[in-house]
């Protein structure tokens, strides 16, 4: 991948166009699932930000498609009767917000941010949190969708195992944090913790749609 000078992240710690590989790995190493390809020129890669990875990657030949199209008849339709919750991040760290929607209708329930100094994966861990805690204090069981394998396996472990540094800036994220691990040491919930599976159904319905 050298010889390329421009990549795009699709999945990643921060979903975007990098101008270089180091950047581009920063991203996705280590990072469970990453979809990310390099490009010979800015255009390229500008242009294939604007579609799936899937679209990209997946076009071009005929055992490709059918693959795709067997892999989407699996994992069958999501079910609308639930919350989705999703994250945003400018940079990473960077200026974080998180919100979580009415699958079907996509009418927002809770929204809250930006906050300084913040990453998606927490973004997406504390909006998990937010939308079980609603939830119970609503006496629901409905289902939460998440898009973030991450987000998913921190909630189940309740624990936030972010590598984010505590700093002045970010403290409203990390009381956050501490108030979202708390209150799942002390609480257990009905509902069920769904992936969103983005390269079947498209985007989660609480995607800020900033791609």
């Amino acid at each position: 991948m050298a010889k390329n000078k421009f990549y795009v992240v699709w999945q990643g710690r921060t979903k975007g166009v990098y101008t270089n590989w180091e950047a581009c790995k920063r991203q996705v190493d280590g990072f469970e699932g990453a979809k990310y390809k390099g490009f010979a020129t800015e255009k390229e890669a500008n242009n294939a930000f604007k579609k799936s990875y899937w679209e990209v990657v997946g076009a071009g030949t005929v055992t490709q498609k059918a693959l795709a199209a067997n892999e989407n008849a699996l994992l069958g339709k999501p079910n609308r009767i639930s919350i989705a919750v999703d994250a945003a991040c400018s940079g990473n760290p960077g200026l974080m917000e998180y919100r979580g929607v009415d699958t079907n209708t996509k009418k927002e329930l809770f929204h809250q941010g930006p906050f300084e100094e913040g990453t998606n994966n927490v973004g997406e861990f504390l909006a998990l949190v937010h939308g079980l805690a609603m939830l119970k204090n609503a006496g629901s069981t409905l289902p939460v969708y998440s898009d973030s394998v991450n987000a998913i396996k921190w909630v189940k472990a309740k624990k936030c195992k972010t590598k984010l540094v505590e700093n002045e800036k970010n403290e409203a994220i990390f009381d956050l944090i501490e108030r979202a691990e708390k209150w799942l040491a002390e609480n257990d919930y009905p509902n069920q913790i769904l992936k969103w599976e983005t390269k079947a159904w498209g985007e989660i319905p609480a995607d800020f749609g900033r791609k």
